[in-house]
């Protein structure tokens, strides 16, 4: 195992903060490194000070005799010329175009891709070149499911190293051997995949919470020994008072952000009917079909994932459902009660030279309102952070943006193109919670297999020639059959698909109150093992035990109408 690459004490510090400090990191030949940390924590900056694109501060980097490193950024650049110029010919070149729903647009100029695109050429450019160490950055944003398969497995095959910053869970925890945490400046590195990055992760505030349990203890007993001895000694003790009481005030270092998302607002009621397509098609002016016979009911509180190739129309159907297009043939009609909202990938679909209080405010409020800052700071927009431009914020500030101001206005039926995108995972594992406990109907087209886990309990499938069927057993049964380990979706059942036609909608429904229950249990679960309070403790314990008893009900209802 040849040492590639290798950082000691590498340190670079930004305008008003440290951003790296005292790293040293070697990398080897067979690593498969995961970069994680909250936006702007310093991912990027690291992979570019890896990759020889960016000086620290201080401290050494070593490349191994002949190294050669392969780097993909957020946004490529690539050479001028068409894509079938860039990328050479060769079976193993079309191979990846294929896979990656690139090999219809050889021809086509690079000048003339859209970000999705050019992203997609720049992967298959940087595997089918002579590298030892590739360094990519959020590799999977723009990719659809069968690409990201695609991109694991040239991963792992991989002879080099491979260091790479994501978002995508699933990919983090199938293919690294080490995780890198940068938090505030310090790097914590992990051995093992993404589980054990959370792993640690528990354990180290478990510790930082038991040390600040212990420091609040002896600086209390530090006190009362002094206020207890003040007249029977003769020497001042006011210097030692005055320290000990500073002890106690100091607390523990505050956390990177405050608490979680939270969005107290009233949801609209739904009646039994949301959204009812008929016979749905959709064509293009110049006669090309991308969406036909589409039939769908939503109800109050569905959990719809949408998954498909790209190009195949996921956004064209969820703008079909919304109401924001028109099908060719058929209806699509909401409930008298719907109130939309979308928020859209890639769209900064607001005012970029207005700050953020002013987007939250909106055209008839006054900006920095008392129930605007409470607002703002639900989704951490404080401090500067409210009177920044929209053009200013980083790519993840606008995307929290975005969700904010499409929450503001108290929608019951939410749209969600992509969410995950520009987003650390912090910030996604949030709004995973938050989503949960919200009450309305909510349609995601994801790329996010584990987004679409912890969010959703109906996936749809859009297919390359238009149809839209439902995949039983949801995204695990997706992933499976696209892996090759079951070869139907039917999931072994031979009368599965008689049963999920004949029971319908109570198949459905049965299968969204056990995924409901499973995500209120997680989420109890999970504030239980947070809290501190004794009280607390008792009242949650005694809601996760009614849930439990609720899940097994469902999941035994469930199962026999599987029988």
């Amino acid at each position: 195992m040849a040492i590639l690459i290798d950082l000691q004490r590498v340190t670079l510090e930004g305008f008003d903060r440290t951003i790296l400090e005292d790293l040293s990191l070697t990398i080897s030949t067979g690593d498969r490194i995961g970069v994680v940390g909250i936006n702007g924590a310093g991912k990027s900056t690291l992979l570019r000070i890896v990759a020889g694109l960016q000086t620290p501060d201080s401290g050494n980097i070593r490349l191994g005799k002949g190294t050669n490193v392969g780097f993909l950024d957020q946004i490529p650049v690539l050479p001028a010329g068409t894509v079938r110029e860039v990328l050479g010919e060769g079976w193993e070149v079309d191979a990846a175009l294929d896979r990656l729903g690139m090999l219809k647009a050889v021809d086509t100029d690079i000048a003339h891709l859209s970000g999705g695109q050019l992203k997609r050429v720049a992967l298959a450019r940087i595997f089918a070149e002579d590298h030892d160490v590739l360094i990519l950055d959020e590799p999977t944003n723009h990719l659809d499911l069968s690409a990201i398969e695609w991109l694991e497995q040239n991963i792992t095959k991989f002879p080099g190293a491979v260091i790479l910053v994501s978002h995508d869970r699933f990919l983090l925890d199938q293919v690294t051997t080490r995780m890198i945490e940068i938090d505030r400046g310090k790097t914590y590195v992990h051995a093992g995949g993404y589980s054990s990055l959370l792993e640690a992760q528990t354990l180290r505030e478990e510790q930082a919470q038991n040390a600040e349990q212990i420091r609040r203890n002896l600086a209390r007993h530090e006190l009362a020994w002094l206020r207890r001895g003040v007249k029977a000694r003769s020497t001042k003790p006011q210097a030692r008072i005055d320290a000990a009481n500073r002890l106690l005030a100091g607390g523990k270092q505050a956390a990177a952000r405050d608490g979680a998302i939270s969005f107290n607002v009233e949801v609209p009621r739904l009646g039994q009917t949301v959204i009812k397509a008929h016979n749905v098609s959709f064509s293009y002016s110049t006669g090309r079909q991308i969406l036909h016979d589409v039939n769908l009911e939503l109800g109050p509180g569905d959990r719809v994932g949408i998954v498909g190739p790209n190009g195949a129309g996921k956004s064209t159907f969820v703008n079909l459902m919304a109401l924001r297009s028109e099908p060719t043939v058929g209806t699509v009609k909401h409930g008298p009660t719907v109130v939309t909202s979308y928020f859209e990938q890639g769209s900064d679909n607001f005012n970029l030279d207005a700050t953020v209080q002013e987007l939250v405010a909106g055209p008839r409020g006054i900006p920095g309102s008392p129930d605007d800052i409470a607002l703002m700071k639900s989704f951490w927009f404080t401090g500067a952070l409210c009177k920044t431009k929209a053009r200013d914020l980083s790519g993840g500030e606008r995307r929290r943006l975005q969700l904010l101001l499409a929450l503001s206005l108290m929608p019951n039926v939410l749209f969600l193109d992509e969410p995950t995108n520009d987003l650390d995972l912090e910030t996604i594992r949030l709004i995973e919670e938050f989503l949960a406990q919200w009450p309305g109907t909510l349609i995601v087209v994801s790329h996010d297999r584990t987004f679409l886990s912890r969010t959703t309990d109906r996936l749809l499938e859009v297919h390359a020639d238009g149809s839209i069927a439902d995949i039983p057993g949801g995204i695990d049964a997706w992933i499976a059959r696209a892996a090759g380990i079951i070869t139907s979706t039917n999931l072994g059942d031979d009368n599965a698909p008689a049963k999920a036609s004949s029971n319908g909608k109570v198949l459905r429904d049965a299968s969204k109150d056990v995924a409901r229950l499973e995500r209120r249990r997680t989420s109890l679960n999970e504030k239980i093992m947070s809290s501190s309070d004794l009280a607390e403790q008792t009242k949650l314990g005694s809601e996760l035990s009614d849930v439990l008893q609720a899940l097994a009900r469902a999941e035994d209802y469930y199962l026999s109408l599987l029988d």
